[in-house]
């Protein structure tokens, strides 16, 4: 008797850890927190800051988590929960947002472990798919067709400035004669194979065409002026108290942040009047947290992550001496 054939399992979707998930939730829903508050979840991603954060907030909490991911807004309606709503939205519009005062505002900058390991978002090297890179792929410009119109001179400073790649000049070069014979870039493999072609060292452990997919990520994506456009938000949305904590995975962002949060944060003495008391500022730095070794051993690709933590300070005015 010939057995019928049975069909193969689907495939599992990709696992997600959520990288710094009690440090981040602890930041924000701290002892002196209002769990009664509304919070935001800039980059719901799989939903792990979310879950978390709902099951400690208040009866009268609300959370609000915005992602630009189709994926990401699919899996947030798995969650039935009234103090919950999830807006399919950049965290670069928060400013444009009709949101109440917040209590609390988190932001895990990058890309997410299923947008990495889905080949058919064509963000990994590892893996052949099309060459797209947009965390919204109904939106904007795919990386095949940034790379299709891009001059050499901007593919170089795209690839230098983002990616940190000091081969990018030759890198360049190489996509624009690779375009200009008549084959141009279409699959992530493609490129992967281009680059190390023409990077011949890189540093051990890292593949040649790690920096140049960064850049080409962040550009397609906008990142660091999502990033810029969503801290100048939060000092206008967080209430006095509330919490601004920021994921980054990246010296590029991190820079950012930290600059961002040391800018607003130290008060600054008025040039005109020295004799005056300083300038009150609307941020203290709280912390700044790293994951654990038990973390990284769980999950290597935690190993770079920085969180920041700072808090919006109540309006003061400044007496004369």
């Amino acid at each position: 008797m010939i057995p019928t054939p049975v069909a193969a399992p689907a495939a599992a979707p990709p696992a997600h850890i959520t990288v710094l998930l009690h440090e981040a939730v602890d930041a924000l829903l701290h002892a002196g927190c209002n769990p009664d508050g509304c919070y935001v979840d800039g980059t719901f991603g799989r939903g792990g800051h979310s879950r978390l954060l709902l099951s400690r907030l208040g009866p009268k909490g609300r959370l609000i988590a915005l992602d630009r991911d189709p994926e990401a807004i699919a899996a947030a309606r798995a969650i039935d929960d009234p103090r919950f709503e999830i807006l399919h939205a950049r965290f670069g519009e928060l400013a444009q947002l009709d949101l109440p005062p917040l209590d609390g505002l988190l932001l895990d900058i990058g890309v997410s472990s299923p947008q990495i390991d889905t080949p058919g978002r064509g963000f990994s090297f590892r893996a052949d798919g099309p060459l797209d890179m947009r965390m919204d792929p109904t939106r904007g410009e795919s990386a095949a067709a940034f790379l299709a119109r891009a001059s050499q001179g901007e593919l170089a400073e795209v690839i230098r400035e983002l990616g940190e790649e000091r081969f990018a000049g030759p890198i360049a070069k190489a996509l624009v004669a690779r375009r200009e014979a008549g084959r141009p870039l279409e699959r992530t493999r493609e490129l992967a194979e281009l680059v190390g072609q023409v990077v011949k060292t890189r540093e051990p452990g890292q593949d040649p065409a790690t920096r140049t997919f960064q850049a080409l990520r962040i550009h397609v994506n906008a990142e660091l002026e999502e990033l810029e456009a969503a801290l100048n938000a939060s000092l206008a949305l967080l209430a006095p108290g509330g919490r601004l904590a920021v994921i980054s995975f990246h010296s590029l962002e991190d820079r950012r942040v930290k600059r961002f949060i040391q800018a607003h944060s130290k008060d600054e003495p008025d040039r005109r009047a020295p004799m005056a008391p300083p300038r009150a500022m609307p941020l203290r730095a709280v912390a700044r947290v790293h994951p654990s070794a038990a973390e990284v051993a769980a999950n290597p690709r935690s190993r770079s992550a920085v969180l920041r933590v700072a808090e919006r300070v109540a309006e003061r005015v400044a007496e004369r001496a």
